[in-house]
């Protein structure tokens, strides 16, 4: 049974930064692109960031570029998202997910985590 679990969430200043990481467990992790999502209240789901299965490449929305960075480790099974200079924009459930390639559109992400919340505070 696949299993992604979320951590990192809470709630922060403007400006600051926060580290999320999602742990995979019940498949081969290596063996699957691993993606970050958010969903604001009343707002749909969106792409935040994705990394390939090796960690060569990564994917960013433009929202985030230069401020998230994606990251995996193989050995731990576990992806991160750095956050850095955070904005009350950013306040969201994040979820972590897996499927085989990295594509933008959630609905085509295989599994999914139960999510971490961020608030960034003013």
């Amino acid at each position: 049974q696949v299993q992604l679990v979320e951590s990192g969430g809470g709630l922060v200043q403007v400006g600051g930064s926060l580290r999320l990481s999602c742990a995979a467990s019940g498949l081969t992790f290596s063996s699957y692109a691993m993606g970050w999502f958010r969903q604001a209240a009343g707002k749909e789901r969106e792409f935040v960031a994705a990394i390939s299965r090796s960690g060569d490449s990564a994917y960013y929305a433009e929202s985030v570029k230069g401020r998230f960075t994606i990251s995996r480790d193989n050995a731990k099974n576990t992806v991160y998202l750095q956050m850095i200079s955070l904005t009350p924009e950013d306040t969201a459930v994040y979820y972590c997910a897996a499927r085989s390639l990295v594509v933008t559109p959630p609905y085509l992400w295989r599994y999914w985590g139960q999510g971490t919340q961020v608030t960034v505070s003013s």
